[in-house]
Parts: structure tokens; C-alpha cells; sequence
């Protein structure tokens, strides 16, 4: 546990070197205005930092830079919550006011208008259930207790998914049921077809068959939403802009990574709500070990539909981001819910 004014000065020397890329001595630290501790102290417990491993020095003669511990203690239990300038909310509704009839408009300006604000490179996740439909559902019984379900979307995707039949269904009810998704969910977009099979195919299914939960149960399953992600990013170049990256061949491995969907998908946590903050060697990737991602879902009626991340050097403005992200995942949810309502 850090003493009160150790907490200080890690915060101080945090925010400065984020404001500055240059490692922090004590004499600058006790210039500051709510530091009131002599340089000799602050050297003290700078000592005390480093050899509990929330600070580093680069040089013998430098002063201290925070380690990846340190930026996960002030991450966690230094900074303040997150505030948005107003500059910045007026741009950001600015951009929603804008007539956009795509969702693929949304999602690609809001990775352009986050690269924007922070200087950083953005990333954002949106799946292809936003656009895919059902465009035809058929049952191939393979013999009394399973079936495979064929599944086809507007985008020409077909999917097969063998299902469990459950036991005392007949090939005639099967037939009932095929007939009923494909009256009541052809063109239905996947993200709604759980709220249709729960409320209109349920009461057709309730008339004329029992055990009507079990079924839909099967049904959900075997008719999940795509989870195939796209992504959109925006101000890659910006990481060419940081200090930390000015060794070319640093710099290239993490754009060469920007470059590969499938990488990038892999470094977004699955299924964790809020915000998430990856620092260093906390990511997947060696070829970010030296970079920190910010991320938050946007949801629809309680649904994860997407993640928005934010990644940069680890000297990153955290705050700043995370109040960016809080902010500006909400206004995407809300834009979301009312063109997919």
C-alpha cells in the first residue's frame, strides 16, 4: 500500500510525463504548485517508487519514468473520473447530427472523430448482424433425434449447425416449424430475430405444440446472430507521431499488426463489459507490449452490438480517453437503438 504523499508523487510524475515524453526529476516535481514536499524528499520516496517497481530511469543520471506497474496504479487508483471538454461534446454532436443512412457511416466517423480528439489510433468493432438477415431456414432431419439446420443470409452466407431434436417431435411438426421461421423471420436482421422467436413464433407454436420453451431454446441456438466483426480504423499514422515509436522498425511492427483484421480482433477482450484498460505487456501481442488499449462496448437493449478501443503509447492520456469512450459509447448505442428499432 503507497503512503499518501508516494500516491502524489507518482500522480505528479505520471502526468508529466505524459504531458512531456521526458523522464521526471524531483526538482521539476517540487515546482509544482500542489506538491509542497522538498526535492530531497521527493527523491526519497521517487527511490522507494522505483525499487517498488512503479518507476523506472532510463539513465543513471535522468530522472524517473513510470513502469507498466505504475501506469496500472494510477489506471486503477490515481486518476480522477474522466471528463469531456466541452469543445469536444460539441463535435461529437456535430457528428451525430449528421444524416448518415448506414450503419457502416456511424461506426467508420466515429473511429475517424476519436482519432481526432485524442491524437491516437482508434479501433472499432461492429459485427455483421448490424446488416445480415435471415434470408431462408431449412431442417435436413438426419434421424429421429438431430437435424441440420441450414442457414442462409441476405449476404449470400450459408451456414450449417447440426441441432438436437427434441424427443417426441415429428418430422411433421419439423415441417411446421420450418415453415414458421421462414414466414416470420425472412428479413428479419439477426440482432432482432431472438425478440420475434420469443414473441410471435412462440404464440404460433403455443396453439398447436406442447413443450414450446424447449423448442424455442433449440430454435435460438441453431439461428444465432453472425458474430463475424468488421472493423473500421482510423489515425493509424498517428502512432508514427509518438516519441516512443520513433525507431522505424518498432513502428513498423505495430502498423504491420494494424493491418491484419484478424489480429486486431484478437487484442479486444471478449465478452467484458465497461471499460477495460490493457497496458503493456498486459496485451496479447509482443508487438504492443510497449502500447496501451482502451476499450468499451456499445450495447442495444442490454446486447453487446460492438467495441470502440483506443490504442497508443503507454505514456497515453488515460482519463482523457476513457471520459472520451464513457461518452461517446453511449451516443453510438443510443444513434444504434433507434435506426435498429
Amino acid at each position: 500500500m503507497l503512503s499518501e504523499r508516494q500516491r502524489m508523487i507518482l500522480t505528479a510524475i505520471v502526468d508529466d510525463y505524459i504531458r512531456s515524453a521526458e523522464p521526471v526529476g524531483s526538482r521539476s516535481i517540487s515546482k509544482r504548485g500542489d506538491v509542497s514536499f522538498s526535492p530531497a524528499t521527493i527523491r526519497n520516496e521517487m527511490a522507494d517508487l522505483e525499487e517498488l517497481g512503479f518507476l523506472e530511469q532510463p539513465h543513471t543520471s535522468a530522472g524517473r519514468i513510470p513502469s507498466h506497474k505504475g501506469y496500472r496504479y494510477y489506471v486503477d487508483h490515481l486518476i480522477a473520473p474522466g471528463g469531456v471538454r466541452e469543445e469536444d461534446i460539441r463535435k461529437i454532436r456535430a457528428f451525430f447530427a449528421e444524416k448518415m443512412i448506414h450503419w457502416e457511416d456511424v461506426i467508420g466517423h466515429a473511429a475517424t472523430i476519436l482519432s481526432h480528439l485524442t491524437n491516437y489510433t482508434s479501433i472499432v468493432l461492429g459485427p455483421e448482424m448490424f446488416s445480415a438477415s435471415l434470408k431462408h431456414f431449412q431442417l435436413v432431419p438426419l434421424n429421429d433425434s438431430s437435424a441440420v439446420a441450414i442457414i442462409v443470409t441476405n449476404t449470400g452466407h450459408v451456414e450449417h449447425r447440426t441441432m438436437t431434436i427434441p424427443e417426441g417431435i415429428d418430422v411433421g411438426d419439423l415441417g411446421k416449424i420450418v415453415g414458421l421461421l421462414n414466414d416470420k423471420l425472412v428479413g428479419v436482421p439477426f440482432h432482432r430475430v431472438k425478440s420475434v422467436l420469443y414473441s410471435e413464433i412462440a404464440r404460433e407454436l403455443g396453439r398447436y405444440m406442447d413443450r414450446c420453451e424447449e423448442i424455442l431454446s433449440v430454435l435460438e441456438q441453431s439461428i444465432e446472430e453472425q458474430k463475424d466483426p468488421r472493423v473500421f480504423l482510423s489515425g493509424a499514422a498517428n502512432m508514427l507521431a509518438q516519441p516512443e515509436f520513433k525507431d522505424v522498425d518498432k513502428a513498423k511492427l505495430i502498423l504491420d499488426t494494424l493491418e491484419e483484421t484478424g489480429k486486431l480482433t484478437q487484442l479486444f477482450p471478449a465478452g467484458l463489459g465497461g471499460i477495460q484498460v490493457k497496458i503493456g505487456t498486459e496485451n496479447a501481442m509482443e508487438a504492443i507490449n510497449q502500447c496501451s488499449l482502451i476499450t468499451a462496448n456499445y450495447t442495444v437493449d442490454g446486447q453487446s452490438l460492438g467495441t470502440i478501443g483506443i490504442l497508443g503509447p503507454t505514456r497515453m492520456e488515460y482519463g482523457k480517453v476513457i471520459g472520451l469512450l464513457e461518452f461517446l459509447s453511449r451516443d453510438i448505442a443510443s444513434m444504434l437503438n433507434r435506426r435498429l428499432k
